[in-house]
């Protein structure tokens, strides 16, 4: 298995301009790094296969395409079976409100990270969609009221 400590100061400094902008050209990355733009390209190419990119995509602001209400939403199951477990996560990943899903430890077993509209969205959601999901037997929703921090950039 591939780590970050099988990555050279190069691939690292890459990575990290990467994830501050991603629609940067080989050739601004070349600048940057102070590489050639064929270097910057095989190398590029060589952490997407190797999957430390996973994707690129745009952040876009959730705001201005009407997703203004996040929940993070704790569930818990009526039991730990593998198929139950399983069956949860494959039927809230259909679901196109739920942004990310994390299996936890503690008191609950998921938590889910909603995007809606406005409060009747998810009251709507979670009457017509969570709450008919077979083995939960408890949701408890927190709303966020405002975002201090949004980072999709790891630290290298």
């Amino acid at each position: 298995m591939l780590t970050i400590s099988s990555l050279d100061a190069t691939d690292i400094a890459l990575l990290k301009l990467l994830q501050v902008d991603a629609s940067q050209t080989h050739k601004e990355l070349s600048f940057k790094l102070r590489k050639s733009v064929a270097t910057v390209h095989e190398r590029t190419r060589r952490l997407k296969e190797q999957g430390y990119i996973k994707g690129v995509v745009a952040i876009l602001d959730r705001k201005k395409i009407d997703r203004s209400l996040i929940a993070f939403s704790q569930v818990l199951l009526s039991d730990h079976a593998a198929e139950t477990l399983g069956g949860f996560e494959q039927e809230v990943a259909k679901f196109p409100e739920v942004m990310e899903c994390f299996q936890m430890t503690g008191a609950f077993d998921f938590i889910l990270r909603i995007a809606t509209p406005d409060m009747d969205a998810y009251h709507d959601f979670y009457r017509h969609k969570l709450a008919i999901l077979p083995n939960i037997k408890t949701v408890e929703s927190f709303f966020v009221l405002s975002q201090t921090k949004s980072d999709t950039a790891y630290p290298l």
